[in-house]
């Protein structure tokens, strides 16, 4: 073998294995990403799993109509205004005749959750005749004992550091040997808005917000992008002005959230008069922010369209705006779907332009139209996660669980519609 072949040899053999380094590199890059998001999964999962599970205490209950004023003829209103959380604390103290000083009688009310009173009432109220009657019911647990029941805090600490008093934890360990102490789905999730108190906050409000936000946003974005992109692609002249129309929507997509936010404040509120931290005000804002991402997708979905089509149309003698409505449009249809819910399920995780309008108050009630104050799901998570409550924690992370399942579907319905619907020519 002459020097030449040698020296060639030796340059294919360096150039595989500068291939095999390069696939090496790229599997390892790919096991990385992968091993991230799966340790981020699990993180978010082992911390937010036992947020859809709630402690319950059981606890003998005597509704004394004279000591609620009330008798089972008494009207709905009457039975409403009756002291129950006094009733309450009457009875667990009485269940418990050993703990006599004020202060554990103090820590052992705190053992139970403030719904204990709104529990008895709707008790009451479906049916009054059980005045009089003893009853052995479940209550919510307070958020410390919770904690506490779930392994998320410690209990083998000081008592100064621990979240339970003494107290407290011995008779928790009383009650779960007597069979006292049990757990149940968290419907109080799902099902209420914000709360003070980690065991009664629910997502119901920010799930609501978000929702007439994103019907907002769409309303809004939808209509106005497909105008948008059928104007620049089908009928605008190719000029200057139309170039830097374009290069500055596709600059738009790329300019930060925040920016958008700032645009709302000053002009959707200030000028116009839009009322803070409500859905139709964060609508607009995250539809200024959704408007270039559909303009671009529906003018791609428009380029992928065959031009023998339109010839085809025109030549039957279709008007150009009959060409686009008719032909062109139903056509292109799947593509823009696909990139409107595209960017609906980035509008869905902002935090920052709905920050900066005023979404992110405390709203205990669920909103029922775009135009009552609420929060929004990624704003909910910031306002979980910057309390100092422990109960909290678990909150933020199951309410990211819902905005990744969220996620997950929206985008799943992108690909169902471009596989469904999308035609290759």
């Amino acid at each position: 073998m002459t020097d030449r072949n040698i020296a060639k040899a030796a340059r294919l053999k360096q150039r595989y294995a500068a291939e095999a380094r390069f696939k090496l590199y790229g599997k390892l890059a790919i096991a990385a990403a992968l091993s991230a998001v799966f340790f981020l999964l699990y993180t978010i999962f082992t911390a937010g799993y036992s947020a859809f599970w709630r402690t319950q205490i059981q606890s003998e209950v005597t509704l004394d109509a004279n000591f609620l004023k009330v008798t089972p003829q008494s009207s709905n209103e009457e039975l409403a205004r009756a002291n129950y959380l006094g009733l309450f604390r009457k009875n667990v103290v009485e269940n418990n005749p050993d703990i006599k000083s004020r202060s554990e009688r103090r820590d052992l009310i705190q053992m139970f959750s403030e719904s204990a009173e709104t529990d008895l009432r709707d008790l009451v109220l479906s049916d009054p005749s059980i005045l009089g009657t003893t009853q052995k019911l479940w209550f919510l647990a307070s958020s410390p004992v919770d904690t506490i029941v779930k392994g998320a805090a410690p209990r083998d600490i000081e008592e100064e550091r621990r979240v339970v008093s003494n107290l407290q934890l011995r008779l928790l360990d009383q009650w779960a040997a007597e069979g006292r102490v049990g757990s149940t789905f968290n419907i109080n999730f799902f099902t209420r808005g914000d709360s003070r108190n980690p065991e009664l906050a629910g997502l119901a409000g920010a799930l609501a917000g978000s929702f007439w936000a994103l019907v907002v946003c769409f309303v809004i974005s939808f209509p106005m992008g497909i105008a948008a992109a059928i104007y620049l692609e089908e009928f605008a002249p190719k000029n200057r002005i139309t170039e830097i129309i374009e290069v500055n929507i596709n600059n738009l997509a790329a300019v930060p959230s925040i920016i958008f936010g700032l645009l709302g404040l000053a002009v959707i509120l200030n000028f116009f008069g839009v009322p803070r931290s409500t859905p139709l005000a964060g609508g607009i804002v995250l539809s200024l922010m959704t408007l270039p991402t559909i303009i671009i997708a529906c003018r791609s979905a428009l380029k992928a369209v065959p031009p023998s089509i339109r010839q085809g149309a025109l030549a039957m003698g279709a008007s150009p705006m009959q060409v686009v409505l008719h032909h062109v449009l139903p056509l292109a249809l799947p593509g823009t779907l696909t990139g409107t819910i595209i960017g609906l399920a980035q509008a869905l995780g902002e935090t920052a332009p709905l920050i900066m309008i005023g979404m992110f108050a405390f709203v205990v009630d669920i909103p029922t139209s775009p135009l009552e104050s609420a929060a929004a799901l990624p704003v909910q998570v910031y306002l979980w996660a910057e309390s100092s409550e422990r109960g909290f924690v678990e909150l933020t992370a199951a309410a990211i669980m819902v905005i990744l399942v969220f996620l997950v579907l929206m985008n799943l319905l992108a690909v169902i519609f471009r596989k469904k619907f999308e035609r290759r020519w």
